[in-house]
């Protein structure tokens, strides 16, 4: 993992066409903006893990033994 420090109004840039960006900082929460191409998907991972799960089980639920 690497560990970046940035502070408000500050970005990082991944690849050439993803930018983050601290937009706020207030105690423990951090906001962020994210410039990214719409076909790219972004989600809290506690979203993207349910998106997973729920991926998982559609199709556990299709695959029946015959």
């Amino acid at each position: 993992m690497l560990v970046l420090t940035r502070k408000r109004d500050e970005s990082i840039v991944i690849g050439d066409d993803i930018k983050i960006t601290v937009v706020d900082v207030r105690g423990d929460q951090v906001k962020l903006g994210i410039e990214a191409p719409r076909e790219i998907s972004i989600h809290r991972e506690e979203v993207y893990n349910e998106i997973q799960l729920e991926g998982h089980r559609s199709r556990s639920d299709t695959d029946v033994d015959v």
